[in-house]
């Protein structure tokens, strides 16, 4: 077996025991326990304390002590046994404390198997660049595939869903002691501070102007994301509680229709580098933000039958959305920041937007949601996606009148290269 087919199984699993519940572990809070939104709010939250506190931890364990493949091993293990006691709990705060060990786990192993994939790859002579990426894609291919097996196996509101993310996680974990060794590369200096170990140092970026603004508004579209992993799929099964769409195509398979969204993100990965070349970092972060304007407008004035186009156009937008901050936003630290802190500086890039981002975004939208946008029980959709529509047209404004970035053609043609 090939070494790159072998990290292709890894990249596939790692993202198939998180598609199994992310997008569907709301029909299972709200359908099947029938609990409260404000609480479910913190349940997202979760996966930014989580992203906030574990990568650079597990960094520093690997880099000094244990190897990366084993430790990984060990995190999807423990993380699996947390997911299997998932469906036993019976109560909202227990769920919470099981649901946060279960992403203290799991969510460092994201940056970890990046790791041990470049590892593995740079030992055996391979170009990384040119090898990993459509290595990660199989990753989003996992997760589209856990979405719907999920779907097509009658689970999106089961406990079932944790039972398979758990069992990926098992086999993920056995599995990944099989891998090559990918021994602690001790790079981090013995008298190196704990603020750098843990590279903290970024954050003096925070003292130049531009670098905070972007910074901030890295962490308003992290919450953005949470959104619609938090509720499109609830949203879209809610419409059985219409007469006229009960038993629509979009009910009933609900979290396959919501995987366009992630098969759109493999394809505009694709338009990037063209996108770039063209209107630079800035212009392609604007539109990112003016594609989550879209993504929840559509998604307020959709419907399964004659506004089904709205809804699969929101998904089809998403790609757009999400790839295009995130990626452009990761060349902008590249290109800005110095080469002593540059790993630093991207770790701070995702703790903003999948960790603070993700904090603020869960708690809030569960708590506003649950007080202004919810009468007995029953979620106004419409109001809600386009409150969604609002904050993210005035971030793009702000955005766009605050942010200030020269596009340079060069720099984009040479980080290509």
């Amino acid at each position: 077996m090939s070494i790159k087919f072998r990290l292709t199984i890894m990249s596939f699993l790692q993202f198939f025991v998180w598609g199994a519940w992310l997008i569907t572990v709301g029909n299972y809070w709200f359908a099947t326990k029938q609990w409260s939104g404000a609480e479910f709010g913190a349940i997202f939250s979760t996966l930014g304390i989580s992203s906030i506190i574990m990568p650079a931890i597990t960094g520093i364990i690997a880099d000094k002590w244990v190897n990366a493949e084993r430790l990984y091993g060990v995190l999807h293990i423990l993380g699996g046994l947390a997911l299997l006691y998932i469906p036993q709990v019976d109560n909202p705060t227990t769920f919470y404390y099981v649901i946060f060990a279960a992403m203290l786990c799991y969510m460092p192993t994201i940056s970890l198997s990046n790791s041990v994939a470049y590892n593995i790859l740079k030992s055996n002579d391979f170009d990384v660049v040119k090898v990993f990426p459509p290595i990660r894609v199989w990753g989003t291919i996992g997760f589209i595939a856990a979405m719907w097996i999920t779907n097509l196996t009658d689970n999106k509101a089961s406990a079932n869903m944790f039972y398979l993310s758990a069992l990926a996680a098992f086999v993920l974990g056995i599995y990944s002691f099989t891998l090559p060794k990918c021994p602690p590369q001790k790079l981090i200096a013995e008298e190196a501070s704990m603020f750098e170990k843990l590279g903290l140092n970024a954050f003096k970026l925070f003292g130049t102007y531009k670098m905070a603004l972007f910074f901030l508004f890295s962490m308003f579209l992290g919450g953005a994301l949470q959104l619609t992993n938090m509720y499109g799929d609830v949203y879209l099964s809610e419409f059985s509680k219409v007469p006229e769409y009960a038993n629509s195509f979009v009910v009933k398979y609900s979290t396959i229709i919501m995987s366009i969204s992630q098969i759109s993100e493999t394809l505009f990965i694709l338009a990037i580098p063209f996108f770039l070349k063209r209107f630079g970092i800035k212009q392609v972060m604007l539109i990112s933000m003016l594609a989550w304007v879209l993504r929840f407008g559509l998604f307020a004035y959709g419907n399964p039958v004659d506004g089904l186009w709205m809804i699969i156009m929101s998904c089809i937008v998403y790609g757009m959305a999400f790839d295009f901050f995130n990626i452009s936003g990761s060349l902008f630290v590249e290109t800005t920041t110095d080469s002593k802190i540059r790993s630093s500086a991207q770790g701070l890039f995702m703790m903003m937007s999948n960790g603070f981002g993700a904090l603020f975004g869960g708690l809030l939208s569960g708590i506003i949601i649950d007080k202004y946008f919810t009468h007995d029980g029953i979620r106004d959709w419409h109001s809600i996606w386009l409150s969604f529509a609002g904050y993210a047209l005035v971030i793009a404004i702000l955005f766009a009148l605050m942010f200030k970035h020269k596009h340079d053609p060069k720099v984009v043609e040479n980080i290509s290269h």
